[in-house]
């Protein structure tokens, strides 16, 4: 089975009115996985490190410039045609709006909310992570 390489961005940021800890999640417009919410990311390219491509990703797909801060974890899972290797990294937003240029929509998540969409099977595989960041008082 062909594997694909990818890096994924957790980017948190704790919202200015309710000052709770949200993540960036967006909505697929295309393919068969048309709708579902993921972290926002891409293909690793040859000769790309995961914290290179999350940076040139995030500027593709979001317009905004991001600091990749660390891997929080990689993740495998093998779909119908595909096995996935995700590395899941914790960015932090240097410039940009998060304009969504690829995806249909976009939410903040918080700890509450964050399996109240329909996440992509292999992103569920960190979500455990994801909600232990958005419950700590440090990122």
């Amino acid at each position: 089975m062909k594997t694909i390489t990818v890096s994924g961005a957790v980017i948190l940021r704790t919202n200015p009115e309710t000052h709770q800890k949200e993540v960036f999640a967006t909505q697929r417009g295309y393919g068969e996985y048309k709708d579902w919410w993921e972290i926002p990311g891409g293909k690793v390219e040859e000769g790309e490190s995961p914290e290179e491509c999350i940076i040139r990703e995030i500027r593709e797909e979001l317009a905004t410039e991001v600091k990749a801060e660390k891997v929080l974890g990689t993740i495998e899972y093998d779909y119908p045609a595909f096995h996935l290797k995700m590395h899941c990294i914790l960015c932090t937003i240097l410039s940009g709006k998060l304009e969504l240029l690829e995806h249909e929509n976009s939410r903040w998540l918080t700890k509450e909310t964050l399996k109240s969409v329909n996440w992509l099977p292999a992103d569920e595989l960190i979500l455990d992570k994801i909600a232990i960041l958005l419950r700590s008082k440090n990122s």
